[in-house]
């Protein structure tokens, strides 16, 4: 929320007079606290508290005890701009961003991120501020590897760390070097030929739903990148050691066991063990994206599957859900055998991090800070999940929220009827920027049923009750 005008007051009241205006807060939707909103905005709570006072006394805003502060219901939005075109709701930027995988910005710790970049760069050693190691800072590989044993259960010598700019820099090196050994195997007559003679593609299987940008990596090197499909129990791994179809040939398997993106299913035991025998069997990779293993509410976090096997597991985690996906900052845990090829593939040393940042996470991480941190955040993760679920259970008690033992969204499973389309275009009309569970489905896969992926990351604490609120008027 932008504040102008002459005064604090002021330009908080014109501020949500014109989201009152043009809709982006309905009727009914009900306000932060003074408290919260003023914590949000950096302002005193009393600016936020007369702002308030006054709109209510103007009738734009409504206050009850028990209720809170809630625009009015007569405050209608504006339909039509004076000798201009109709005014759509959606036709701004939406007001509340419900996307998966977006973390809550406004909470990154920055005083103590200040804090461990000043200690970090007092300490620093000259050649911090060289090029440096392909693979990354020595500390923050040493941290790493302690942290990601103790709390993922990790197998990670700090040799087998290899620092990334982002999980999609990690998964990009990944898909050269399979690209790579490809070229290798038809060099030496070793790949397989279809009908015409010309060499195979290699395979990487993919979960049936996913993210699609993550495919089409993959698919741009050269690589196929057949389904496996997904139920209740997570992914069907044991259709691996069929090799029938479109899974014939798959030398790796990108994977979500820890959480299932974006269905929230964790990978069955049954399931885990099933696909670290198909990669010593058949001599594979599995590229393990743990995207959030650290948000976990009803009980302890699942174990990394690397654990099973480091010498066919390529672990990837990143920083983007617990700090902020600006840092820049992944890593990859890998085997042994495969530290050398991804640095070749790695290439030039620009594509390596920040010396500083890196430093600056090792210090944050050896303070405590990063524990800290993640605490905190995984409490209000949880909060906002459990809001979420009794807010749908009473004013949406025919959807079906799933997907919610983890991470930083759910599943709403809409009831027999409710078309998914129509529920994302209702959704942009409340000033939603929401996804459908479709947007995520494998090309290959047959439509499922309509469900809604709700993120509940992303907004602040200021705003989730009204973005709580307007998902509320969208489900029937």
């Amino acid at each position: 929320m932008e504040l102008s005008g002459p005064g604090l007051r002021t330009g908080l009241m014109d501020a949500l007079r014109e989201a009152v205006r043009t809709g982006r807060l309905a009727p009914g939707t009900r306000l932060p606290s003074s408290r919260t909103l003023a914590a949000d905005l950096g302002v005193a709570r009393n600016t936020v508290a007369d702002a308030y006072a006054e709109l209510v006394a103007e009738g734009w805003l409504t206050a009850k005890q028990g209720s809170g502060t809630r625009v009015a219901r007569r405050a209608a939005p504006r339909t039509r701009a004076p000798g201009g075109p109709p005014v759509r709701p959606n036709s701004r930027l939406p007001a509340h961003n419900l996307r998966a995988g977006s973390p809550d910005l406004s909470s990154f710790p920055r005083g103590e991120w200040l804090a461990s970049a000043r200690r970090a760069l007092a300490a620093a050693p000259h050649d911090a501020f060289d090029y440096g190691d392909q693979r990354g800072r020595v500390e923050l590989r040493t941290v790493l590897a302690d942290y990601l044993a103790r709390t993922r259960g990790v197998y990670a010598d700090p040799e087998r760390v290899v620092l990334c700019s982002g999980f999609v820099h990690g998964l990009t090196l990944m898909a050269q070097v399979l690209a790579d050994r490809r070229g290798r195997a038809g060099a030496r007559g070793g790949t397989k030929t279809g009908a015409k003679g010309g060499t195979k593609a290699r395979a990487v299987a993919v979960e049936s739903y996913g993210l699609g940008f993550h495919r089409d990596l993959l698919t741009a090197a050269g690589l196929r990148t057949p389904a496996l499909p997904i139920d209740g129990l997570g992914t069907r791994t044991e259709e691996l050691t069929s090799g029938a179809g479109e899974l014939r040939g798959v030398d790796a398997v990108l994977t979500t066991p820890a959480h299932q993106f974006p269905t929230g299913a964790a990978l069955h035991p049954d399931r885990r063990a099933a696909v670290v025998d198909w990669a010593r069997g058949a001599g594979g990779l599995i590229l393990e994206d743990d995207y959030d293993g650290e948000f976990r509410y009803d009980r302890q976090p699942v174990g990394a599957l690397q654990g099973l096997d480091p010498e066919r597991v390529v672990y990837m985690g990143t920083a983007s859900k617990s700090l902020a996906p600006g840092l820049r900052l992944a890593w990859m845990v890998l085997p042994k055998a495969l530290v050398g090829e991804v640095i070749e593939a790695k290439g030039d040393v620009a594509a390596v991090p920040s010396a500083m940042d890196q430093l600056t996470l090792a210090e944050f991480m050896t303070s405590g800070g990063y524990d800290r941190h993640v605490r905190s955040m995984r409490l209000r993760y949880r909060r906002r999940r459990d809001q979420l679920v009794e807010a749908l259970a009473e004013h949406a008690p025919e959807s079906r929220v799933t997907g919610i033992a983890a991470g930083l969204h759910a599943v709403v499973e809409l009831p027999p009827g409710t078309d998914e389309r129509t529920a994302i275009q209702a959704a942009a009309w409340q000033g939603l920027a929401i996804q459908g569970l479709s947007a995520f489905r494998h090309p290959s896969v047959p439509p499922g049923h309509d469900a809604l992926v709700v993120g509940y990351g992303a907004p602040t604490d200021s705003a989730w009750a009204g973005a709580l609120d307007a998902l509320c008027r969208v489900l029937p």
